[in-house]
């Protein structure tokens, strides 16, 4: 009976409903609450501009709310958990199926197999949900929640370096001969690397080679003069395709697009390191709901007279936030290359998974 996880198909579906159930109900609260302060603090710039009112306000919750579910929905699982297992631990339930012969592990495994199933979910919502409504939130952002930019292919605040100047841009529109940067600021510098000059235009259009940029301001660093002129070209170096490569942001990509856009990097020499542990934390991310109810196990053992229930909430709690600490630490070292990629992003679920794991067979009893 040990090795058989699921011995009752009754219990099963209880425990897996009365998880699920919690599971909505904290991801609902959670996002209800967030989605509030998020429009205290947004609101006001959002109706600043000319003609935004409750509609342009409504497109920014739907917007965001898929962001705030894909980010809480670990949270959720892991505070559905604790409650859960609280429940079944005041109500005696936890007693009476160990007194049955089922173990600790044949406990949690509806659990388990119930936070599986939210991954597979919580992977299938970020691939075809999250991603577009990032790319659209940035664009909108990018245009300062001024008219949403119907053209495809809109990135926001790219940094492009050619050489030892910088030309960075606020947006970059279309593709190919096509691609138009606007509000583009040129940074020209010295062979030591001082700034020398900057030079500011409303957009620039592809010269091919260079970026024309039309009605721009120069400002001289030496001669602290400011000069105007109709249209200069700037970045020869910089083609479309650099462009394209530069202005990848992973997290408006699915985890296919962004493999191909890491095979992009690799062809031409380039350093996707970041990429390739945002490709891997597409994977773990969503994984992270599998994890929590391992976690948050502990407040399930031990006789809830005892007097320590709370403490063991607490205790469960406490290994589910220190995880996210430690997987976003992680995460940000895999960016800045101080971890290898598959590094950053598995090895904080596995140490994680061990310390739970650990923490269960010693509590159990």
């Amino acid at each position: 009976m040990q090795l058989d996880f699921f011995p009752s198909k009754t219990l099963t579906l209880y425990l897996a409903k009365l998880f699920i159930v919690r599971i909505v109900a904290m991801l609902a609260v959670l996002v209800l609450v967030l989605m509030a302060l998020d429009l205290l603090s947004t609101s006001g710039e959002i109706l600043s501009v000319p003609g935004n009112g409750q509609a342009q306000l409504l497109d920014y919750v739907s917007l965001r709310i898929p962001q705030l579910i894909a980010r809480f929905l670990p949270y959720s699982v892991l505070l559905a958990t604790i409650i859960s297992l609280i429940t079944l631990n005041q109500n005696s339930e936890v007693i009476a199926m160990k007194a049955a012969g089922l173990s600790a592990h044949q406990v949690l495994a509806p659990l388990l197999l119930t936070a599986l199933i939210v991954s597979g979910l919580s992977f299938a919502f970020n691939e075809r949900v999250v991603t577009r409504a990032t790319a659209t939130l940035k664009a909108w952002e990018g245009a300062e929640f001024g008219p949403i930019p119907k053209i495809t292919g809109v990135r926001t605040n790219v940094y492009l370096t050619d050489g030892e100047n910088i030309l960075t841009a606020a947006r970059i529109i279309g593709s190919g001969p096509d691609t138009r940067m606007e509000e583009v600021t040129w940074y020209q510098r010295d062979p030591q690397g001082m700034l020398s000059r900057q030079v500011r235009a409303s957009n620039a259009t592809y010269a091919g080679p260079g970026w024309k940029l039309s009605g721009y301001e120069s400002f001289d660093v030496a001669s602290a003069e400011t000069t105007q002129g109709e249209t200069m070209v700037v970045g020869k170096g910089l083609t479309t395709d650099q462009i394209e490569l530069e202005s990848v942001d992973p997290d408006t990509q699915g985890f296919f697009e962004l493999s191909d856009s890491i095979d992009a990097y690799d062809a031409v020499g380039r350093r996707s390191t970041e990429l390739r542990s945002k490709w891997w934390h597409k994977l773990s991310g969503p994984l992270s709901a599998f994890l929590m109810p391992l976690l948050g196990a502990i407040a399930a053992f031990g006789l809830a007279r005892s007097g320590q229930l709370f403490v063991r909430a607490v205790i469960g709690m406490a290994l589910g936030f220190a995880y996210f600490v430690v997987d976003n630490a992680a995460l940000a070292m895999g960016n800045f290359g101080g971890y290898p990629p598959l590094l950053a992003a598995w090895a904080p679920f596995f140490l994680f998974a061990l310390i739970g794991e650990t923490v269960l067979i010693r509590t159990e009893e």
